[in-house]
């Protein structure tokens, strides 16, 4: 009864005239005229927020601030704005966080975090967001930015200078309202921005110490052993940006950002049992190995020319060192006769990644209403994933080099705007010959340096009926890799070759949306319907043991998002996000998709429905409700998977002081509801049905001066 009551909630609010959905370009609730340059970096070339013919949504620094007062990481943010994002796993992982049902691409000012040969979900895991300014997120599938965005584009913009000199301090804590000892966590920052005449800087330091998660019943969250946990663990950050103006028409910028997140080990994990609905809980016990850790490195450096053959200039060199350590055990894949028996070993994915990206804009050519953006991409990427404890390797080093020159055009009159592009993709693999793990057998197999060569078009339209209404059309092309090292540490026949094998062959996702969009000074309404088709997918599955191997079949997913907001006065306003995706895959090799993706790929049914309010000069709040509605998971006509849904209410309270600075707090879980969370739901094992979180506050405060 309860569920259908939320369902005839959200029925009525989409249809109610008061509640018109508003357009994505910005999660913040002000009204954005149609003619106001937004700069989405992502696009690579700026652009008017509403000749993008996509859903575009840019979360700023203080739409980031407002959700931080609550959550506890940039994936719980994204789930709470942007519907089509799959719930966070409240863990150190993203594996299973999809945006319209496939992965999405990380950036860190262009810079790619995720891993193309070896996807270890930890790409949300590289910054901390006291360096983010905005975040800019592409719906849908694009090569604009390279491989590896066959959902869409998640780009984090880190903090700029400003004129003179402007610093801030900040500190909080948070903790369950059931415990207070082990619960609690802490955090503390610094941050510098300045300028003066042709040079400025950033410099930032963030420290945090995580405590214990609580469920609804009061009881510690299990921790994931295998993949690793934000919760017990210590982090730090430490970011500088500096840049110099050498004429009018030249700059050069250098950004180098370095996070390094440990586990403390101080709990394990005991229990979990999905039939029965018992969760998966923490004991005090130390954690078996070293205990899980990401330290990540981010740098780049920037050289801009705003006349160059007539062009505007970008020209951006980078590079990531990553490394990121799992959970381990005594799994049946980790034994080996020749180290004993029993044997307990844990993964560590090690990353080394730079590269180049040159882009090129020309404004107005030959005085007419056409921009044009043309470029080179290049990406050296060296991975491979090593057995820590006995120092094999689960997957052999892996290279990869990536040629993509693309061209870009735009054409802009009389409220039309029309746009196409063509990226070609050049990859190519290096693997030496290697042997797989002893339970695969002790394979031998040859190594290869198989390349691939796809030409990626993209095209949109974008007509603005009125100065209110806008509707857009578009068809665009992702390219990725079907994450390499699984494919290879899994082969168990012999005889293969690197160059023969057809489960390396890339992931082409054919993307196709429309949608509409309006916006007046109090109301704000955007839909869109999209379609996202591969003839060779890459769908996760996970064996007893909750190991993945990759399956290589036709997938094809569609869905829905629609937006809402009402400014009912200066000081109130009203909004609501909804999304339902679907996706289906060929289970059976026929070329005809047959069965239900799962919770690994599919985000649920779900809506957020938002109250903002100003209550006086210095004092404003925001309550959010978030609805996750039920899902059956069928194969066939077979129910093979359910999820129950769940909802969650979410308060903060921003005070600003004349003298004192800014203080939030923030409740996450204000009801104290007890759920699991979608991902233990629909796809974990027993040993991974967690809770989701109890009632969380937390309390933060930030000087600026």
């Amino acid at each position: 009864m309860q569920k259908s009551l939320l369902s005839l909630t959200i029925a009525t609010l989409l249809a109610s005239p008061v509640f018109m959905p508003q357009a994505q370009a910005q999660a913040s609730s002000e009204p954005v005229s149609a003619d106001e340059r937004i700069k989405i970096t992502a696009t690579r070339t700026e652009q008017t927020a509403a000749s993008v013919p996509a859903t575009v949504t840019v979360i700023d620094g203080e739409d980031l601030r407002q959700q931080l007062a609550s959550a506890d990481s940039l994936s719980d943010v994204l789930g709470n704005l942007v519907p089509a994002f799959s719930p966070s796993r409240q863990k150190l992982t993203s594996s299973g966080e999809t945006l319209r049902g496939r992965e999405p691409l990380y950036l860190i000012d262009g810079v790619p975090q995720s891993n193309p040969l070896r996807n270890g979900a930890r790409a949300a895991y590289t910054i901390d967001p006291l360096m983010i300014e905005r975040v800019e997120i592409i719906h849908g599938a694009s090569a604009i930015q390279g491989l590896g965005a066959s959902g869409g584009i998640i780009n984090i913009i880190t903090k700029s200078a400003t004129q003179g000199a402007e610093h801030e301090v900040t500190a909080g804590f948070s903790a369950p309202t059931s415990e207070s000892n082990d619960g609690l966590g802490y955090r503390a920052g610094y941050l510098v921005r300045a300028a003066s005449g042709d040079v400025s800087a950033v410099a930032g330091v963030q420290l945090r110490s995580t405590g214990m998660y609580v469920d609804g019943n009061g009881d510690f969250i299990g921790v994931d052993t295998a993949q690793g946990d934000t919760m017990d663990s210590e982090s730090y950050d430490v970011f500088a940006k500096l840049g110099y103006r050498i004429d009018s028409q030249q700059s050069i910028e250098a950004m180098i950002n370095h996070f390094d997140m440990e586990g403390n080990g101080d709990f394990s994990s005991q229990g979990g049992d999905r039939a029965a609905g018992e969760p998966t809980l923490s004991i005090e016990e130390p954690t078996a190995g070293d205990a899980p850790r990401n330290k990540v490195t981010t740098a780049t450096l920037t050289y801009r020319n705003a006349s160059v053959l007539g062009a505007d200039l970008n020209w951006q060199l980078f590079s990531q060192d990553f490394s990121a350590l799992y959970g381990g055990g005594t799994y049946g894949t980790f034994q080996d006769p020749a180290y004993g028996e029993n044997l307990f070993d844990q993964s560590r994915n090690d990353s080394e990644k730079y590269g180049s990206r040159l882009t090129m804009n020309w404004a107005n050519v030959g005085d007419s209403p056409i921009d044009m953006t043309a470029g080179l991409d290049y990406l050296n990427d060296t991975t491979f994933q090593e057995l820590a404890q006995t120092g094999r390797k689960w997957v052999p080093e892996t290279s990869f080099k990536n040629w993509a020159p693309f061209t870009q055009l735009r054409y802009q009159a009389d409220g039309l705007t029309l746009s196409a592009g063509l990226r070609y993709e050049y990859g190519k693999l290096n693997v030496d010959d290697f042997t797989t793990l002893a339970s695969y057998g002790s394979v031998f197999v040859e190594g290869g340096e198989p390349s691939f060569n796809e030409l990626l078009p993209n095209a949109g339209v974008v007509y603005e009926l009125t100065n209110d209404w806008r509707v857009f059309a578009s068809y665009s092309e992702g390219f990725s890799m079907p994450d390499v090292g699984r494919v290879l540490r899994g082969i168990n026949e012999p005889g293969l070759s690197v160059n023969s094998f057809l489960d390396l062959q890339p992931v082409i996702a054919d993307n196709r949306e429309v949608g509409i969009e309006y916006r007046s000074s109090a109301m704000a309404f955007s839909a869109s319907y999209f379609m996202s088709d591969s003839d060779l997918g890459a769908r996760l599955q996970a064996d007893a043991e909750g190991f993945y191997s990759v399956k290589r079949e036709r997938t094809e997913i569609d869905g829905y998002e629609l937006s809402a907001s009402y400014a009912y006065s200066p000081d109130t306003n009203f909004g609501v996000n909804y999304a339902k995706t679907n996706g289906e895959y060929d289970s059976d090799g026929d070329d005809r998709v047959d069965a239900e993706l799962g919770g690994r790929n599919i985000a649920p049914e779900r809506a957020n429905l938002f109250w903002e309010q100003q209550w006086g000069a210095l004092v404003s709040s925001r309550v959010q409700y978030n609805m996750l509605f039920d899902r059956d998971i069928y194969s066939g006509a077979q129910a093979i998977n359910n999820f129950e849904g769940y909802e969650t209410l979410d308060a903060q309270v921003l005070i600003e002081t004349l003298d004192y600075g800014q203080f939030t707090v923030g409740v996450e879980n204000l009801l104290d509801e007890f759920y699991f969370t979608y991902y233990a739901q629909t796809v974990g094992p027993d040993s991974r049905n967690f809770a989701g979180r109890g009632r969380t506050v937390s309390v933060n405060w930030s000087y600026q001066f």
